[in-house]
């Protein structure tokens, strides 16, 4: 190419070329490609909405509609309280454990029906036990919904069948499912693959959890599958690995557990969990004036850890510590701390605490070292 213009023309081509596809992966990486008319991405650990698509639109969500279930009635229940089964739960439609009249069984037995199995007459057992009612109990949903600060969600039942004034949105959805698994109990029971629960009179029912990510993702802890045929499939996830835990939504999903999973990657390919320090990790011995010991042991006695960004720098830190300290000195005392920071931001701190007691003695004499 004999002409210099040409080759100024090619080189800036090539690099049009180049930065449109840079670009586009850029776009892609970001833009995830799902199935789900709405879908997000939380990390509870930053409380923060790594991806969302269509997340405010109010939608039907159907069994999902049970996270908000179990969450009140473990709120408002004792789960041994032993529950005699209403005549209005028998028979519901949808999935179910084929309750009968007279049956008894306890709380806690009907919340693994309700979460694994997404039994709709397990939903009405808790509600009628609890409050008597579907109304009444939707109003504690309710009520548990704007006490999240939730403002687009609103329930009509306990079960999630299908109705014009139930519906929520994927962020808040998010947020209820946060909610619950800060409950230990709620945790467990979504997290079991398969259980036997037992009535009052010992007949035993092998119940199964319906929530495919337990078997398809490495970490998975739950949490609740939905469908009816108005809302589409919903559902939500959660994960807890690699010191990182997220929070999957998706609704109206036809391949919603590859949605899940996509999001998952996402998620681990953003953040990580740097440790920080070990436990005494940081020990030093400092002097002490008027004791009956020279020195006093000063250490962390807790590890930390911090959520940052793969393209984060490495944490810092500062030791602020006294060159020496004064008798009578107490194990627990704090004497000093160490202070982390990235990128000029404080991200962490851990006191430095005695080990060990020091006595104050009179006309003991001091040598600093």
């Amino acid at each position: 190419m004999k002409n210099p213009r040409d080759k100024i023309i090619l080189i800036t081509l090539f690099v049009v070329i180049l930065f449109a596809f840079f670009a586009t992966v850029i776009f892609s990486e970001s833009h995830l490609s799902l199935s789900a008319r709405s879908a997000v991405l939380y990390s509870p650990d930053t409380n923060e909405f790594l991806y969302s698509e269509n997340a405010d639109a109010r939608l039907p969500m159907a069994s999902t509609t049970k996270i908000m279930t179990a969450l009140v009635a473990l709120e408002n229940s004792d789960i041994t309280r032993v529950v005699e089964i209403a005549d209005e739960a028998i028979g519901v439609e949808g999935s179910s454990l084929y309750l009968k009249r007279g049956e008894a069984m306890t709380m806690e037995d009907l919340l693994y029906g309700l979460m694994l199995r997404s039994a709709n007459d397990a939903a009405l057992a808790i509600a009628y036990e609890i409050s008597g009612g579907v109304y009444e109990f939707a109003e504690l949903m309710n009520s548990k919904a704007s006490e999240l600060g939730l403002t687009d969600t609103h329930f009509e039942n306990p079960h999630g069948l299908d109705s014009p004034l139930h519906y929520t949105t994927a962020k808040e959805l998010a947020v209820i499912a946060s909610a619950a698994l800060k409950n230990e109990t709620f945790k467990k029971i979504v997290s079991t693959k398969k259980t036997t629960i037992t009535n009052e009179d010992g007949e035993a029912r092998l119940i199964i959890n319906h929530n495919k990510l337990l078997r398809l993702y490495d970490g998975a802890i739950g949490v609740k599958t939905g469908f009816t045929k108005k809302s589409g499939r919903s559902l939500v996830g959660a994960v807890e690995k690699d010191g990182l835990s997220f929070i999957t939504v998706t609704i109206n999903a036809p391949d919603d557990w590859n949605d899940h999973k996509k999001l998952f990657d996402y998620g681990y390919s953003l953040l990580k969990s740097v440790t920080l320090a070990d436990a005494r990790e940081f020990t030093y011995n400092i002097p002490v004036i008027g004791s009956d010991k020279d020195l006093v042991t000063v250490s962390n006695t807790d590890a930390l850890s911090v959520i940052t960004k793969h393209t984060d720098s490495t944490p810092d830190y500062d030791v602020i510590l006294p060159q020496y300290i004064s008798a009578p000195v107490k194990a627990g005392d704090v004497i000093g701390k160490v202070i982390f920071t990235l990128d000029g931001k404080n991200v962490g701190e851990l006191p430095l605490i005695a080990e060990e007691d020091a006595v104050k003695v009179k006309n003991k004499r001091f040598t600093i070292f």
